[in-house]
Parts: structure tokens; sequence; C-alpha cells
């Protein structure tokens, strides 16, 4: 059914996203927990979270629930995500990426909307050499903004549903950069300022930081990130959520081949 999406949500996968969720959440939360001193180092949490959705892969795949045709939709789309990540390097939050993994995700469902937003992060750094210890935060942000959109109520259509969407992308704007924030701010600007990280301070405190930290340096770019989001999606969703849905059932996902003989 189209509603559950290439990949059917169910418990076994929702177990395996589970567990890299929570690996990736402590790597995103650690400063409001951490009672040492010196600022550790926070990238196993997300080798280990890595490991665990690389697992989610191979887990679809043995149990024929990604066929080979959501294997090439996936990497298609993760190279087109990659190929247009690029084009707003260096523009305030102009990154024109976003809309495509939303509508992806709304189509072909939750599962397929987080291995998306996983691959085509990790391509798309290969393809700029944005490699380095971001790019486990940028990678999980974009997995859950995929998972997220997978998860909006299939029920809605029509210019209900791109009214959803456009919140949604909303919602996606601010919450990416929320979370990239999260993994900046702990090293962003030394000791000495009032904005600034307290290791092993109280949840209160640092909470607080955190808050002003981050409307003080980030709206500049979340506001520009939402309103483009938001405008693709107004001007261009219904054409590609038609022209995605029409992909799904032309190429009849997860429907089995069969190979009769011809009778003489």
């Amino acid at each position: 059914m189209l509603t559950q999406g290439v990949i059917k949500f169910t418990s076994k996968n929702a177990l395996v996203l589970s567990l890299a969720s929570l690996f990736s959440i402590a790597g995103f939360i650690w400063p409001f927990f951490y009672a040492g001193k010196d600022l550790p180092q926070t990238q196993f949490f997300f080798w280990i979270a890595i490991v665990v959705a690389m697992i989610l892969v191979m887990v679809e795949i043995s149990s024929a629930r990604l066929d080979a045709k959501s294997v090439a939709l996936l990497g298609v789309l993760a190279a087109l995500i990659s190929a247009l990540r690029p084009l707003g390097a260096g523009a305030v939050g102009i990154e024109p990426m976003w809309f495509v993994l939303i509508l992806s995700a709304r189509v072909f469902g939750a599962s397929f909307g987080f291995l998306l937003g996983v691959i085509s992060m990790f391509a798309s750094a290969l393809l700029t050499g944005g490699v380095g210890p971001w790019l486990g935060y940028q990678m999980f942000a974009a997995a859950w903004i995929g998972m997220a959109a997978g998860l909006l109520p299939k029920k809605v259509k029509g210019k209900s549903e791109i009214v959803m969407l456009l919140v949604f992308g909303v919602f996606a704007a601010g919450a990416f950069g929320i979370l990239m924030d999260l993994q900046f701010w702990p090293w962003a600007l030394g000791s000495n300022t009032q904005l600034s990280y307290i290791p092993g301070g109280s949840i209160a405190e640092n909470l607080s930081r955190f808050v002003t930290f981050h409307f003080a340096t980030a709206m500049a770019w979340d506001i520009p990130r939402a309103i483009f989001t938001c405008s693709l999606i107004a001007f261009t969703g219904p054409s590609v959520l038609s022209a995605l849905r029409r992909t799904y059932t032309r190429a009849a996902f997860l429907t089995p081949v069969v190979f009769s003989e011809r009778v003489k």
C-alpha cells in the first residue's frame, strides 16, 4: 500500500531506528547532563549510531522489504539531494535539498526518509569535501527530518497536504538549526562569555545560555532556510508529489516478479 511507503514501518525497523536515534540523541544533548570539567569526545555516539543505521539497510534488504527498485530509487534521490546541497553553499540558509527530502519521505515513508537523509548527507559530504566531526550530526539531523516527514498523516490530501508540508518545512528548518547549534555551541565561544557552555554546570543554566546563543546567532540562517524551503514546497509541491507517486505506482515497488511458462 502507498500509505505504508516503499519500506514498511514495521516493529523490527522501528526498533533499529530507535536504537540509532537513542545513541545519536545522546551525542546532541550531552552538554546538559555532562558532569566533567573537560570537554569530551562525542563522535563515538555517532559512529555507533551510523553502524546501527547501516544494519537497518541490511535488515531491509535481507528481509526483501527493500527490493532492487527501491535501492535504485534511494540512490537516485540521494544523488539528487547531494547535487542540490552545494547550490546553496555560501548563501545564508539557501538550501534547496530540504524540499526534495521532505517530499520524497512524504511519499515513500518514514524508514525510506530516514535512510535517504543519512545517505544523502554522507554523499554530499564526500562530494563537497565536507567530511569532519560535524558530519555525524548532519546525517542524523537530516535522517530525523526525513523520518518525521514520512510519519505525517497520510490521509491529508490536496491543498491541506501542502499546508501541512509548509508547516512541517518551518519546523524542519528550525529543528536543523537547533541541532547544528547543539554540536557547535560547547566549543564555539571559549569559556569567558555570558553565552559559553559551562562544563558541569546545571541543566537550567546551560539551557538558558544555549537558547540565548541560538536565537542570537542562528536566526539569520533558520529564517531564510524556512522561507526558501516553504517557497519551493508551495510552488513545486503538487507537481513533485504527483510525479513521485506516479513513480511509485508505475514501478510497482515490492510487487514480486512472476515468470509464467508459455503454454503451447
